[in-house]
């Protein structure tokens, strides 16, 4: 160790081993050589970071290369340098092809755009949600059928990308489809993996349109496997449902003059044919909860009461029956039949309505 600094002292002590400096300065491609390398070593970090750090590497590099060979005449500097430009135009050349393998066709990146990035959802967990629709855009055109009510069965699962389709039921129209929404989540959702069902409206195309369309079993087998995706398909499936019923409520309020309550228990209470069906048996089941109401028992101290506890107080039956109280419904609830909204919303609302009005 003490040999090895001694050596170091020594050649430090000994000066330079140059003869003679030059007395003129290099030539200006050799100072834009130095140029471009410092402002090369001063890139970032990521994609274009690194097309920023090679694409000046090169430069400079390339520089060096003409430096060497008009004005410095060497050799060795000459091939240093072009190899050294011929690493980070390589490198350049990579970056290039791996944005090219990344570049989405112009449907989906505009998709992604849309409704992807707003939710920050990573570029590759969007690739594998498109390539399971295996990246392909079908079309409609105007007047073409997508599904017809009672006969189109229920695999798949699409989202429309341009254009307007119409949703009829019983040649009613309910609603239109516009870019962007489900075309048939409602039918997605009201059936399990291991179902099958068919649809309950008719979806017609009224322009040219294009949509992207998943399988039913590879998605499913995707949202099984994925949970993140699987959570970002409920809350965009949700969404669009409750866009679609929100549609259906204004239309409703334009058609009535009521905008009525669209949440579950109060949208079946209004829909469903509970009250006209059981109108009589409630009426009287009312008056038998208002009998004991309007006439409660006298309280009398336990050791005088002698009447058995089943039979009925006396002054109960010297009053009259009190008038039958009848259920108040809804202003205008009779107008509203249950045809006004598909039944493939309420086949998924009565038993949560149902399941909520349990005691």
């Amino acid at each position: 160790m003490s040999a090895n600094s001694s050596t170091v002292g020594q050649l430090l002590l000994q000066g330079s081993a140059c003869i003679s400096w030059k007395q003129d300065v290099e030539g200006a491609v050799y100072h834009l050589a130095n140029c471009l390398l410092l402002l090369g070593f001063m890139g970032g970090s990521g994609v274009y970071g690194c097309f920023y750090l090679f694409g000046f590497l090169s430069a400079g590099y390339l520089c060096c290369v003409l430096w060497g060979w008009f004005s410095a005449c060497g050799l060795d500097i000459v091939l240093w340098s072009f190899l050294l430009a011929l690493v980070s135009l390589l490198q350049l050349a990579h970056l290039v092809y791996r944005l090219r393998e990344d570049t989405l066709p112009e449907e989906f990146d505009l998709l992604y755009k849309a409704l992807y990035l707003p939710l920050q959802v990573p570029l590759q967990t969007y690739k594998e949600i498109v390539h399971c629709c295996e990246e392909q855009v079908l079309t409609l055109a105007t007047e073409q059928t997508y599904a017809m009510e009672g006969e189109t069965p229920i695999n798949r699962l699409s989202l429309l990308l341009s254009g307007r389709v119409r949703v009829s039921q019983d040649g009613q129209f309910l609603h239109y489809i516009f870019p962007y929404q489900f075309m048939d989540s409602p039918e997605w959702e009201s059936l399990q993996p291991s179902e099958d069902g068919v649809f309950q409206v008719t979806l017609t195309a009224e322009t040219s349109c294009s949509y992207i369309s998943w399988p039913r079993k590879s998605l499913h087998l995707l949202l099984t496997k994925e949970r993140y995706i699987s959570c970002l398909f409920s809350a965009l499936l949700g969404y669009d449902i409750s866009e679609k019923l929100y549609t259906l409520n204004d239309k409703l309020f334009a058609k009535f003059g009521l905008r009525f309550d669209i949440r579950l228990p109060s949208l079946y209470h209004v829909l469903g044919p509970i009250a006209a069906d059981a109108g009589p048996e409630s009426e009287k089941g009312d008056e038998e909860v208002c009998e004991p109401s309007v006439s409660p028992p006298q309280a009398t101290p336990t050791s005088l009461q002698q009447t058995p506890p089943c039979s009925p107080p006396p002054a109960a039956t010297s009053l009259p029956a009190p008038p039958s109280r009848a259920r108040m419904s809804r202003p205008d609830s009779g107008i509203l039949e249950i045809d006004d909204f598909p039944s493939y919303f309420l086949f998924g609302l009565s038993g949560k309505a149902a399941a909520g009005r349990m005691p």
